[in-house]
């Protein structure tokens, strides 16, 4: 696949692959938790990720993770115990996305004004 490809003339951009892989990991937050979950630790519970996050609400990061199970990047294991106990990985569908995001690292690193 080529670069031409992605981008094709007289097709909306939500319309291409391009456009759906920003879909995917667009929004403020995603590729951060992507990142915690990758780089640090395999396996976070919510209250972790938001102590590592630090600038994120509880309502929001419930709403990114959401998003993030129904794209399939993160699994939510949930254990029936008391007091509920939930933990957060990224799928292999996640782990497919962190060389892209070590490429925007590396470039950030390059070319940081």
């Amino acid at each position: 696949m080529s670069i031409e490809d992605c981008f094709l003339t007289g097709v909306d951009i939500k319309d291409t692959d391009f456009g759906y892989t920003l879909s995917i990991i667009n929004g403020k937050y995603k590729m951060i938790i992507m990142y915690w979950l990758a780089e640090y630790k395999e396996v976070m519970r919510f209250n972790e990720l938001q102590r590592a996050i630090g600038t994120i609400s509880c309502k929001t990061l419930s709403k990114t993770l959401k998003e993030m199970e129904d794209a399939q990047l993160i699994i939510r294991e949930e254990y029936p115990q008391i007091p509920p106990k939930v933990e957060y990985s990224l799928s292999e569908r996640g782990k497919s996305l962190i060389p892209i995001l070590d490429l925007m690292c590396a470039w950030g690193g390059e070319n940081r004004i």
